[in-house]
C-alpha cells in the first residue's frame, strides 16, 4: 500500500456543522489515526494573517546572533526559552542513540501556558514562566497563534472522543489545566558548512511526541520523515493551507496503540553544501500534569491484552524531557525504542 496522510476537514466541528457531517469527520480522524497517526486538518480556521504573524516573529528570533539567543537559554526541565543547534537529541527520549549524543542540529525556542493561566494547579515546575525576547511584536505575535493552535488541539480532543465512541467532553477531566508548550523550530547552518546528514548531524532524530495531539505548521519544505508499515521513512509536508496533526504517546496509551504515536524525524535536504532552511512551529497539548492516563476498557479483550501501566502526565514527560534535553536514555520507553531499532535495520 502506497504511504500518504490523509486530508481531513474539521469544520464541521469549527463551525458547528451537523451531527451527521461531525460523524463523518470523526469517522476519518478515526481511520487517519489507527492507519497513519498523521493528518492533513484543513477547516481548521487559523487565519493566514496570524500564521504570517508567527513566521515574522520566528524570523526575527533567529535572525539574532548566537549571544543574543543564548542570553535567553533556560534549564532543561522548564521546558522554555532557547536550545541551541546541538543541545538536544530527541531519540535519546525513546532511549536510542541514534547519531551520537546531543547530535540534533535544528535551534528551538519554547513558550507555553503558564501557573498565571492556571493558578492553584498542582505542580506548578510543568507550568514554567515564559521568558520574551525584547523584539518588536514578537510576544503579541506568537501569544495570537499560540490561542489558536490550542483551539485546533481542543477541537481535535473533542473529535476524538466522538471517533473513539465516548461521551461528549471525555477528555475535559485530563485537559483543563493542560500542559501547552509552543516550540518553534529553525533548521539551517551557515552557508558551505560541511554536513553530512547520516553521519555527524541529524535534523531532529527519531522520535514520537510526548504528549495526546501535536499541531505543527511548517514550510513546504522537504525534512519532515513520517516512519511507515513498510518499515520505510516517508517525506511528508504540509499541504497549502493545512496544519500538520499527530497524536502522541499519551493517546497510544489510552487506546492500548489501537492508535499509534507514530515515530518520525527531520532530516532537510543539503543545498550548496548547507542546509537548506526551514522552520516549523510545533504547539504540543500534553494533558494535566497530575492527569493519570488508564488504558481505555474498551480497547482492551482477549485479544489485546493491556499494554500499559497507568503513568501520570508528569512522570512521563518528564521522562521523555530528561532524554532529549539532558542526554539521559530513557529507559521506560521499551516498546518505542524497538520500532526506532527496526526501521535501522
Amino acid at each position: 500500500m502506497t504511504f500518504s496522510v490523509p486530508t481531513v476537514d474539521i469544520s464541521a466541528y469549527v463551525q458547528g456543522g451537523s451531527p451527521r457531517d461531525r460523524g463523518e469527520v470523526a469517522a476519518q480522524v478515526d481511520r487517519a489515526c489507527r492507519e497513519v497517526g498523521f493528518i492533513q486538518v484543513v477547516g481548521h480556521g487559523v487565519p493566514d494573517e496570524v500564521v504570517a504573524g508567527l513566521g515574522e516573529a520566528m524570523d526575527g528570533f533567529f535572525g539574532c546572533t548566537m549571544d543574543e539567543k543564548t542570553s535567553y537559554v533556560r534549564p532543561p526541565g522548564e521546558n522554555r526559552g532557547y536550545s541551541a543547534p546541538k543541545s538536544e537529541s530527541l531519540s535519546l527520549s525513546l532511549g536510542v542513540e541514534s547519531a551520537g549524543r546531543m547530535a540534533d542540529f535544528f535551534e528551538a525556542f519554547n513558550v507555553g501556558r503558564t501557573i498565571h493561566d492556571h493558578p492553584g494547579v498542582t505542580m506548578p515546575e510543568h507550568y514554567a514562566d515564559n521568558t520574551w525576547p525584547e523584539l518588536t511584536g514578537f510576544e503579541s505575535r506568537v501569544e495570537t497563534y499560540l490561542d489558536e493552535a490550542e483551539r485546533v488541539a481542543e477541537t481535535m480532543v473533542g473529535i476524538f472522543a466522538d471517533a473513539l465512541g465516548l461521551p461528549a467532553g471525555y477528555f475535559d477531566a485530563f485537559t483543563d489545566h493542560s500542559i501547552n508548550v509552543l516550540r518553534m523550530n529553525n533548521y539551517a547552518l551557515p552557508a558551505g558548512t560541511d554536513v553530512t546528514l547520516d553521519g555527524e548531524l541529524t535534523g531532529m532524530g527519531e522520535h514520537t511526541d510526548f504528549g495526546i495531539v501535536t499541531i505543527l505548521w511548517a514550510d513546504q519544505v522537504r525534512g519532515l520523515q513520517v516512519l511507515g508499515d513498510d518499515g520505510g521513512w516517508h517525506d511528508v509536508s504540509p499541504a497549502e493551507g493545512a496544519l500538520l496533526v499527530n497524536i502522541g504517546d499519551l493517546m497510544a496509551r489510552w487506546t492500548n496503540e489501537q492508535w499509534m504515536s507514530t515515530l518520525h524525524r527531520v532530516k532537510p535536504p543539503i543545498v550548496d553544501g548547507t542546509i537548506q532552511r526551514r522552520r516549523s512551529a510545533a504547539f504540543f497539548h500534553d494533558g494535566n500534569a497530575d492527569a493519570v492516563i488508564t488504558t481505555l476498557p474498551s480497547c482492551v479483550d482477549a485479544e489485546h491484552p493491556d499494554l500499559y501501566a497507568p503513568v501520570t502526565v508528569a512522570e512521563h514527560v518528564a521522562a521523555k524531557l530528561a532524554g532529549s534535553r539532558a542526554g539521559r536514555i530513557n529507559t521506560d520507553a521499551v516498546r518505542e525504542a524497538e520500532r526506532v531499532l527496526q526501521s535501522q535495520r
